[in-house]
């Protein structure tokens, strides 16, 4: 009965593969939430570009893109551009967007916002995007008043940045342009004083 059932399962999973498309497959994949499977999967660079941006694989992401000639993956283009921290190179991006689909809202929103993550990295004299910055040693001085009293903040461990954006892309349910601007809008707020 085992043989049976194993053998009927390979028979469908055989004869699933004779009756969808790769982009069908893929598309199935992305609604499981199998990001790298999806990406493998689909034909289209487009909805593979996609896959691959929901899966944190940015560098990928942009490859997809950039097989199509469209103001969409240029504008795609540029978002993972700005995941990977490379502004300067997200503008020109957003730039030929702007080209190829003059007053797109979305892509000029995201140009202000990949101008002003550029001017606040030369600002600050360095690279902001994937970077795991944080202290050297974190010492605690036990001869200060309370250095020797537990807390829990001092004992929780902080997000790092990468945990931060992998939290975001397990949540994301829009295209990559929609997350953008869901997490642009929260860093904006962020930076205000």
């Amino acid at each position: 009965m085992k043989a049976i059932v194993v053998l009927f399962v390979g028979a469908v999973f055989t004869w699933s593969g004779l009756w969808f498309t790769p982009d069908q497959r893929g598309q199935r994949l992305l609604e499981q939430g199998s990001y790298r499977e999806a990406a493998a999967a689909f034909d289209d660079p487009m909805r593979a570009g996609v896959a691959w941006f929901r899966a944190g694989e940015f560098e990928r992401a942009e490859r997809a893109f950039a097989r199509v000639a469209s103001a969409e993956a240029e504008f795609n283009r540029g978002n993972c551009l700005v995941m990977r921290g490379k502004y300067e190179s997200a503008i020109e991006r957003y730039d030929r967007a702007l080209e190829l689909r003059r007053d797109w809202e979305d892509a000029t929103i995201n140009r202000r916002i990949a101008q002003i993550r550029a001017d606040r990295v030369r600002q600050e004299g360095g690279e902001m995007g994937d970077q795991k910055v944080g202290a050297d040693e974190i010492v605690f001085d036990k001869t200060k008043e309370g250095g020797d009293q537990d807390t829990e903040a001092g004992e929780q461990q902080t997000v790092s940045d990468s945990a931060m954006q992998e939290m975001w892309l397990r949540r994301v349910q829009t295209k990559p342009a929609g997350f953008l601007k869901s997490k642009f809008a929260y860093q904006l707020a962020e930076d205000v004083p």
